[in-house]
């Protein structure tokens, strides 16, 4: 199974602990275990097949934004603790930048979330908003600026929790919209667009 860079820096704590509790404490040796284990597979990374056409998902998870912002289209994917959050990108582009903003840790589906800590990836076509939930507390851009992605791309993960915005290019309107509010998505996968 591929894992998340980072995911065995939280798994190996509580997992080095289970042992020792195993053969001490054995109620607190398997929740030990058990979280260590649940770390690892809330980090896994599935390859995905990307289709030939149209914006892809940057995320695991159910539509919760569907807007138009400034005339663009804004598309945001929920996701929850059962979904992969490895992120991946839209489209194809060249990164003009990774921007880090500090913030609060509100519920991802909530509207408060919009003053939640996020890292903006901004494009040549499109801005892709990586955003901390109420758990998250680390969000891990894999790209830099200069850096070239090909849609369906992996682009970052979230650590426990969140929620991922694309900000559609310029030539996108609601009609070319795919999916609705409330639909399950898959990063890579699912055509937004």
């Amino acid at each position: 199974m591929r894992l998340a860079p980072g995911a065995r820096t939280y798994a190996v704590p509580p997992l080095a602990l289970a042992v020792p509790c195993l053969f001490v404490l054995l109620p607190v040796g398997l929740a030990l275990a058990g979280l260590g284990l649940f770390v690892l597979w809330f980090h896994r990374d599935p390859d995905r097949d990307v289709p030939a056409d149209g914006v892809v998902s940057p995320a695991d998870g159910r539509v919760s934004v569907l807007r138009t912002e400034d005339g663009r289209v804004r598309i945001g994917v929920f996701m929850n603790v059962s979904d992969v959050h490895v992120n991946r990108a839209p489209l194809d582009g060249v990164v003009a930048s990774v921007d880090h903003r500090d913030g609060a840790h509100r519920p991802a589906f909530s509207k408060e979330s919009e003053k939640n800590e996020r890292v903006r990836v901004t494009t040549d076509s499109y801005e892709l908003d990586l955003i901390a939930g109420a758990f998250a507390r680390r969000i891990h851009p894999y790209v830099a600026p200069g850096d070239v992605v090909e849609r369906g791309e992996r682009v970052g993960h979230i650590s426990f929790g969140s929620r991922a915005d694309v900000l559609l290019p310029p030539e996108y309107d609601v009609e070319d919209v795919t999916v609705e509010v409330g639909d399950t998505v898959r990063a890579g996968e699912t055509v937004l667009a």
